[in-house]
C-alpha cells in the first residue's frame, strides 16, 4: 500500500509539473501557427519536411514525419517528410566518416532544396548536429523551424520560428513538444488536405 501511494504522489507531482508549463504555452499560439502556415507552404509547392533530434527529441521527430506519411486525423493523401535519423547506413557512415557532429548536416546538403523545412528538436537548444543542420539548412534556402526548451539555446538565433517551451525541465518540454508537433501536423493536414464528408 505504502508503494501505491508512492507511486500516485510522483504521478501527481508530474501532473501539477506539467499543468505549470502547459498554463504558459498559450503564448506559443501565434508561433505555432506561423510555423503550420510555412509547413503547409512547402508542401504545397511540391517541398518536404525534414525532421532531427537526438534521443527522445528523435523519436518525436520520427513520430511526427510519420504523422506526415501516414494520416494523423482523417485518411488523406501522404504528406512529404523525412526523420533524417531513420536512415542507419547514412546514419552510421556519416558518423563513421565524419563525426556524430555530423550526421545530420551531410543530410541536409544532399536532401534539402530551397523552399523546404528543417524542424530541429533539442530541448536544450544546444545539440551540436541539430545546429550544424540548421545552419547548412538556413544556406541552402530552407525554412528552421526549431522546438526547444526555454530561451531556445543556440538555435534561437538559427530559427525562422522558434518554438521554446516555458521549461527547462527535460520531461515536460519534451511533453509539450509533442503537444505542438500534433497541432502543427493537424493544422497542416486541414490546410491541405480535404476532410472526410459524412
Amino acid at each position: 500500500m505504502k508503494e501505491q501511494a508512492l507511486v500516485a504522489e510522483v504521478f501527481l507531482d508530474n501532473l501539477r509539473e506539467h499543468e505549470a508549463v502547459l498554463e504558459n504555452m498559450a503564448a506559443l499560439a501565434p508561433l505555432v501557427a506561423g510555423a503550420a502556415r510555412r509547413m503547409a507552404q512547402c508542401l504545397a509547392d511540391g517541398g518536404k519536411i525534414l525532421f532531427c533530434g537526438n534521443g527522445g527529441s528523435a523519436a518525436d521527430a520520427q513520430h511526427l514525419a510519420a504523422e506526415l506519411t501516414g494520416r494523423y486525423g482523417y485518411d488523406r493523401q501522404s504528406l512529404a517528410a523525412v526523420a533524417l535519423h531513420c536512415d542507419t547506413s547514412a546514419l552510421t557512415a556519416i558518423g563513421n566518416d565524419y563525426g556524430f557532429d555530423h550526421v545530420y548536416v551531410r543530410q541536409v546538403q544532399a536532401l534539402g532544396r530551397p523552399g523546404d523545412v528543417l524542424v530541429g528538436i533539442s530541448t536544450s537548444g544546444n545539440s551540436r548536429n541539430v545546429l550544424l543542420a540548421m545552419e547548412a539548412a538556413r544556406a541552402a534556402g530552407l525554412t528552421c523551424i526549431a522546438l526547444t526548451g526555454q530561451g531556445g539555446g543556440r538555435m534561437a538565433a538559427l530559427a525562422d520560428v522558434l518554438l521554446a517551451v516555458p521549461a527547462t525541465r527535460t520531461p515536460r518540454i519534451q511533453e509539450m513538444h509533442i503537444l505542438i508537433g500534433h497541432t502543427l501536423c493537424g493544422m497542416v493536414e486541414q490546410a491541405l488536405c480535404e476532410p472526410p464528408r459524412g
